[in-house]
C-alpha cells in the first residue's frame, strides 16, 4: 500500500484527491495539510510515502518547502502539484529535490499513474519537461537570465507579470511591502530591466505566465 500525503491549502482540491485516490485499491491518503508549516511538521512526524505538495501555499512557496522538507527527509519522494503550466517552476522543482510535477488539471489516471511511478523510485516528467531539462544541464546551452533569480525573485517575477499589486503580491508570499520591492529591484537589475512593463513583455516572451 503506498500511503500519501496531501499538502494544499485549498479543502475541495483536497478532497477531490482522496476521492481520486479511494477509487485505488493500493493506494491511501495518510494525512493532509494545509500550510507549508503543517507540510514540515507532518513530514517531521508522520510515516508515508509519497507527498503530494501544492506548489502555491499560503505561508510558504511550495519549493521552499520542498527543500526544508528533503533537508529533514532526504529520501521522502515529493510529487509537486501546480495549477502553472510546465516551466521554470517544474525545473526549480526536480533541482530541489522533486521526484516530479504535475499539472493539477491532470487527467485522475495520471495523478494515479504519477503516484504509482515515484513510489517505485521512478521520476515523473513529461516528454516536454524531460526536453527542458536537457537544456538546463547541457553546458553549451545560454540560459536566459531568468535562471539566475532566486525562488522568491522568481516568484516576484511571475506575479507582477500576472498584474498582481504589490499589497497583492505582498499577502500572498506573507511578506512585508518593503521586502517584496527589494526582490523586485533585484530581479529588475539581474534581467537588466527598468519598468514594469518590460518584466511583462519579458515573462511572456519567456512564457512564464499562463
Amino acid at each position: 500500500m503506498i500511503r500519501v500525503m496531501i499538502a494544499d491549502d485549498h479543502a475541495i482540491v483536497r478532497q477531490g484527491l482522496k476521492q481520486i485516490l479511494s477509487e485505488t485499491n493500493d493506494i491511501s491518503v495518510a494525512g493532509e495539510a494545509e500550510t507549508g508549516f503543517e507540510a514540515i511538521t507532518i513530514a517531521r512526524q508522520q510515516a508515508f510515502d509519497v507527498m503530494l505538495l501544492d506548489i502555491s501555499l499560503p505561508d510558504r512557496n511550495g519549493i521552499e518547502v520542498l527543500k526544508q522538507i528533503k533537508k529533514d527527509r532526504p529520501s521522502l519522494t515529493i510529487l509537486m502539484l501546480s495549477m502553472h503550466n510546465e516551466s521554470e517552476f517544474a525545473i526549480r522543482a526536480i533541482k530541489a529535490g522533486a521526484a516530479g510535477y504535475l499539472n493539477k488539471q491532470s487527467a485522475p489516471m495520471q495523478l494515479v499513474a504519477a503516484i504509482r511511478q515515484v513510489a517505485e523510485g521512478r521520476k515523473h516528467v513529461t516528454p516536454a519537461l524531460a526536453q527542458e531539462l536537457v537544456n538546463a544541464i547541457t553546458l553549451n546551452t545560454e540560459q536566459p537570465l531568468h535562471t539566475s533569480l532566486s525562488d522568491r525573485e522568481y516568484q516576484t517575477l511571475c506575479l507582477i507579470a500576472a498584474g498582481k499589486s504589490l499589497s497583492e503580491i505582498s499577502s500572498s508570499m506573507c511578506l512585508s511591502p518593503k521586502t517584496i520591492s527589494v526582490y523586485r529591484a533585484r530581479l529588475m537589475e539581474k534581467l537588466k530591466l527598468t519598468n514594469n512593463s518590460e518584466l511583462v513583455r519579458y515573462a511572456i516572451k519567456h512564457n512564464l505566465v499562463d
